[in-house]
């Protein structure tokens, strides 16, 4: 009785309200270091095999922990630090020859202008671009715009260099914590999560199998088919293939046509150029190594794990990325898919006849 007392007393009006307002002001506290521990949780959750691979082995937590960063650094965190070095280097130079006209915009699209047939030519003078003077200006336009983009961003990056080596101290300080009592702060969650038990379960099971799907779903394919994207520009002899590796990885996000988005410009060019046979090869990868990268890694690595909708998958990366930038990459999908794993929760609670028939198939 006096248990039934108290828990109604902390559940009072008053005291809800307290909790609210300490948890949204711890939440303010955090907040500069969201990013971090978002990234401390997505590793800590994709590498949690890693780590109990390496407590079999190596017999203590701690020691598997540090072994789990270590490893994670020096094969994931290093190499990106040194191409998004090389990126923004390519990208830097590219913007700033564009900027004072060292690259011939209006020569080459003379040049793929008259490769193109008839209806082509009529269509790009209908939307502005029929003659080189004109997609010259816009290429400069957009070369400035650009420019403008990467110097502030170099700015930023370069002018909060404490901020940036605090915030990765605190990414790695958190996945090491993650990764040894990840299990144990999971199930206190749980516990506290005002819904019922399976409900809760259902729910954690569903966030852990997107958290793996999307990643390994959009990070490692795009990441696959943006190196084989760059092997083949830099065969080809286009210069700047680490540039458009990476944009061939981030055009990966889009279902199907993705990558053709970067390699079909490409290979249109070469082409145009008199470069037969590296615009034939750009074309014979494109479909046949890059875009059957995605058709045979996504179901070894994805499987059935999300379930979500090609569309809404490419709406709500989209989204994400314009939200919160590259974190929305894993964001986007990640909410898509615990909106749709609430609402079927919802609907099979409502429905419990369904829910046996979707077990006994299951089964």
């Amino acid at each position: 009785m006096k248990t039934a007392e108290g828990r109604k007393s902390l559940e009072s009006g008053s005291y809800l309200v307290f909790l609210a307002l300490v948890t949204l002001a711890f939440i303010a506290v955090i907040w500069p270091f969201v990013m971090p521990i978002l990234w401390a949780t997505l590793a800590a959750i994709m590498f949690q095999p890693l780590y109990r691979w390496f407590c079999e082995k190596m017999g203590g937590r701690n020691r598997a922990a540090i072994a789990t960063l270590l490893l994670i650094t020096i094969a994931v965190i290093i190499p990106a630090i040194f191409i998004g070095g090389v990126v923004v280097e390519q990208a830097t130079a590219l913007v700033l020859a564009f900027r004072e006209g060292r690259i011939d915009v209006a020569g080459w699209f003379t040049t793929v202008q008259e490769a193109l047939p008839q209806f082509v030519r009529d269509n790009l003078d209908l939307e502005g671009l029929g003659t080189a003077e004109l997609v010259q200006q816009r290429a400069q336009e957009l070369a400035r715009e650009s420019s403008g983009l990467i110097a502030r961003e170099a700015l930023a990056i370069t002018g909060s260099a404490l901020g940036f080596v605090l915030a990765f101290g605190v990414g790695l300080y958190v996945a090491y914590f993650l990764l040894r009592d990840g299990r144990e702060i999971g199930t206190r969650l749980l516990a506290h999560i005002p819904v019922a038990g399976d409900i809760a379960e259902r729910l954690a099971e569903r966030f852990l199998s997107i958290v793996r799907a999307t990643v390994k779903g959009s990070i490692v394919v795009g990441l696959v088919q943006g190196a084989l994207g760059a092997a083949t520009y830099w065969i080809a002899g286009v210069p700047s293939v680490v540039l458009l590796g990476l944009l061939t990885a981030l055009f990966s996000l889009l279902p199907a046509i993705g990558p053709a988005i970067v390699w079909a410009p490409v290979a249109i060019y070469l082409l145009a150029v008199g470069d037969i046979w590296q615009g034939v090869l750009v074309i014979v990868s494109g479909v046949a190594v890059i875009g059957m990268a995605d058709n045979v890694l996504r179901p070894i690595l994805v499987g059935r794990d999300t379930g979500i909708p090609d569309w809404m998958i490419l709406i709500s990366t989209l989204g994400g990325i314009a939200a919160m930038g590259l974190a929305g990459i894993v964001i986007g999908p990640m909410v898509a898919g615990l909106f749709l794993a609430g609402w079927s929760i919802l609907y099979l609670e409502r429905n419990p006849q369904l829910a046996q028939a979707s077990s006994v198939e299951t089964a």
